[in-house]
This record gives C-alpha cells, structure tokens and sequence, in this order.
C-alpha cells in the first residue's frame, strides 16, 4: 500500500510541474527552465518505481539515491523558475514544499534500508 501511494505522489508531482509549466510564458530562458524541471521531476517517479522492482539490495537503494538526487534537482530547477516568473509564487511554492517532502521522504527509506 505504501509503495502505491508514494509511486502515485511521485507521478502526481510530475503532472502538478507539467501543468505549471504550461501556465509560464514562452521565451528562450523558460524553455531551458521547463525541459530541465519536466526532466527532473519526472525522474523522480521513474527512479522510484525502478527501484520497486529491484535486482537487488544494493540495486534498490541505488534507484533511491538517484530518485533522490533528481528531487534536488528538481527543486534547483524551480527555485530559477520562481526567481524567472515571480509573479507565480503562488503556485510553484507548493511544489517546492512537495518536492522538499519527497526528498525527505526519500532520504529516510535509504537510511533505513542501509
């Protein structure tokens, strides 16, 4: 059950970055913005799913840890695009908060499994 649910939040943060990307106005800086976020936050879910079917221990934790660094990532990424589109605090700080959540979250399944 838990599995479910943090495979489904993950996949959740990616579409809420999606649908925020999609409300920015298009020029040369946010483009690079976007690619960079979508790629990041989607790998987040991607990583973490990998990790559900693992090869082995050492496989599992590997997948978190990079599910991990992509959470970082994607938090990089919309800190530039809060700093480029300020007007949108509204919306992109909640998935800042999301996105600092799931490191964590992420962060504590390694510890543990470690």
């Amino acid at each position: 059950m838990m599995k479910y649910d943090l495979e489904r939040r993950t996949t959740e943060f990616a579409k809420s970055v999606i649908r925020i990307c999609k409300n920015l106005q298009r020029n040369p800086m946010n483009d690079r913005l976007i690619s960079q976020v979508i790629g990041a936050s989607g790998s987040v879910g991607a990583n973490y799913r990998e990790a559900n079917d693992p090869l082995g221990k050492k496989d599992f934790i590997q997948r978190l840890k990079i599910a991990r660094r992509e959470a970082k990532e994607s938090l990089h990424w919309l800190e530039l695009i809060l700093e480029a589109n300020g007007h949108m605090a509204g919306e992109i700080e909640p998935l800042m908060r999301e996105v600092g959540e799931l490191k964590n979250i992420l962060s504590a399944i390694i510890t543990k499994s470690e």
